[in-house]
């Protein structure tokens, strides 16, 4: 086995029983934290640039359209946590230049996550600090809602069926379930301890929520909105994502800070247990998988890098040195400019 971890002039590759993989196409962005920047980088030839901020960025995402690349963060004189009004922000790029955000606006508190409604006009931010999730409607660029969750809410996703926003609330040990039509907390499910992000699979009918504090995985029945098992992973899993056909999930350990993990664990998702474990870099993050399934994209926190790796192979394919900290990751198939 030959393997090429670096992009040059030339794409990566990696030969397995003889045939070369070819490297995908498409764009990765990266939430730099400890470098307060993010990073973009062309996958076909490896170029990467870099855009510095006023905020140390935690998370990222892009609208259903592509367009819009969001990032979340508080500002860099306040720290980690931020608390004020003035603390945190939530930046808005256009995709097809992301020199300099189009637009920001001030979110109060500590801005941990971000994602949109169906449509990619209503932007919801859990507010770690003040246990709600803020509401923005980006066409007005207004603060549209207040919404209250559990304790610490972190990650957050959107069901498949634009209907319900499932919410890691990491000190109150649940997932908060929002009502997108009417803006409210509908439910709280008890997951277990220290949940940080929440994965659905395609067809809505079952999420799975990391538990940092138990290197476990909860799944739960979305229609009972009821915690069905708990599957063992490695050393505090932290975010997690679906193949587009619900049959794997991806899990990035992070570890800790002295002893940090490098494993993303795969879930079969019809047998309920992992089938394989690979190796990222120091600090596995943040996950997300192409709308195609053919690639995962792994944020390695500890290492300033993100990993690629090929599905049907289960192989990492290359990794792309981004700045330091990286932690939310996107991938967009065909974004415009670099």
């Amino acid at each position: 086995m030959h393997r090429i971890l670096k992009y040059g002039l030339l794409a990566a590759w990696l030969t397995v029983g003889g045939s070369a993989l070819a490297a995908p196409g498409g764009t990765v962005f990266t939430a730099n934290e400890q470098a307060a920047s993010i990073s973009r980088v062309r996958l076909a030839d490896g170029a990467a640039s870099h855009v510095k901020l006023d905020i140390a960025p935690h998370n990222l995402q892009l609208t259903p359209d592509g367009k819009r690349l969001l990032v979340v963060g508080v500002s860099v004189h306040a720290g980690h946590h931020g608390n004020s009004a003035d603390d945190g922000r939530l930046l808005v790029f256009d995709v097809a230049d992301t020199a300099a955000p189009a637009f920001s606006l001030a979110v109060a508190g500590h801005p941990a996550h971000v994602i949109t409604d169906r449509s990619g006009q209503l932007a919801f931010v859990s507010d770690a600090a003040n246990n709600v999730l803020q509401v923005f409607d980006l066409a007005s660029r207004t603060l549209r809602a207040r919404i209250a969750t559990g304790a610490y809410p972190h990650g957050l996703r959107l069901s498949p069926d634009g209907q319900q926003i499932y919410v890691a609330n990491m000190k109150g040990n649940s997932v908060s379930v929002i009502d997108v039509a009417s803006l409210r907390e509908v439910a709280q499910i008890a997951v277990g301890r220290a949940p940080v992000q929440v994965a659905f699979l395609p067809d809505g009918r079952h999420s799975y929520v990391s538990l940092s504090g138990e290197n476990k995985v909860a799944v739960i029945d979305v229609a009972r909105r009821q915690l069905l098992d708990k599957i063992a992973v490695g050393n505090t899993p932290v975010q997690l994502f679906a193949t587009p056909d619900g049959k794997l999930l991806y899990v990035a350990n992070q570890g800790s800070a002295a002893q940090p993990d490098e494993r993303v664990s795969v879930i079969d998702t019809g047998r309920g247990q992992v089938t394989a474990t690979l190796r990222t870099a120091a600090g596995a993050h943040g996950v997300v998988v192409s709308a195609d399934g053919r690639h995962v994209f792994v944020s390695n926190m500890g290492a300033a890098s993100f990993s690629v790796i090929d599905v049907a192979q289960q192989q990492v394919i290359a990794s792309h040195a981004v700045q330091a900290g990286p932690n939310g990751i996107a991938y967009a198939a065909d974004a415009a400019g670099n």
